[in-house]
């Protein structure tokens, strides 16, 4: 009888950065985990970012399942330092005359 290995290596590496993403690429975790949470299959993040082996994505859905809560945490602490980083950029520059041309133009694209 054969013996199949019970453990399995997840393809994702921590960057100086603090931030996950999938070995060998530049896919973060949580684009995976929220493409996925969005209804997302396996084949559909592929093609959205075909760098990543079917394999890899199977991986790192799996981990998440695995342990939801400890990557749930990650993404929480990852959304929050993005927003203190956006406010802080925010209190640095006068944003709103930019906004307002954003806006315009946005208006009149869909228009």
């Amino acid at each position: 009888m054969s013996n199949l290995p019970t453990t399995q290596t997840v393809p994702l590496t921590r960057g100086d950065d603090g931030v996950w993403r999938v070995m060998g690429s530049r896919v973060t975790l949580d684009v995976i985990v929220r493409q996925f949470k969005s209804g997302a299959t396996s084949e559909q993040i592929q093609e959205d970012f075909p760098s990543l082996t079917l394999s890899d994505i199977y991986s790192v859905i799996a981990y998440f399942l695995q342990h939801r809560g400890v990557v749930e945490d990650y993404l929480r602490e990852e959304a929050s330092a993005a927003e203190e980083v956006r406010r802080e950029v925010e209190s640095h520059l006068e944003t709103e005359d930019l906004r307002g041309r954003l806006r315009q133009r946005r208006a009149r694209a869909v228009a």
